[in-house]
């Protein structure tokens, strides 16, 4: 959903599983493609933060969440579009992750993210996950 001075809503979810985070590469044809990112998509109008991220991995991954708690937001402007980026806690629920979507998927520990192109509207995400994990 766009907001007043063209701000456009995005969520993602961060799936821990066995000391893993799920991480997806963005289709080629897609902007930013090949780069990597959290599962997640823009919120359409009228949606919560929550129905928008179960909606998009419902589509994206086959998957349906549980959300949780937020975990870090920020804005970040491409050159094409300015993004507030919203970062949830979550867990599947329900199914396994596949590829309806993506170029590929990954579960990887925290300490492993650097090793991989983000998107970077992520950046902020990824220093901080890595260092929290650090330790």
């Amino acid at each position: 959903m766009a907001l007043g001075r063209g701000i456009t809503e995005v969520v993602a979810a961060l799936i821990r599983e066995d000391g893993r985070l799920l991480i997806c590469q963005r289709p080629a044809h897609k902007a930013r493609g090949l780069l990597w990112e959290f599962p997640g998509g823009k919120v359409d109008a009228g949606e919560s933060h929550a129905q928008a991220l179960m909606r998009e991995c419902e589509e994206e991954l086959a998957v349906t969440l549980a959300v949780g708690d937020l975990y870090m937001c920020q804005v970040h402007a491409y050159p094409d579009v300015t993004v507030r980026l919203s970062l949830y806690h979550a867990r599947i629920a329900r199914g396994r992750p596949r590829m309806l979507e993506h170029a590929a998927l990954r579960w990887v520990r925290p300490g492993e993210l650097g090793r991989y192109d983000f998107c970077p509207a992520d950046i902020r995400i990824i220093a901080r996950l890595m260092e929290e994990y650090a330790g």
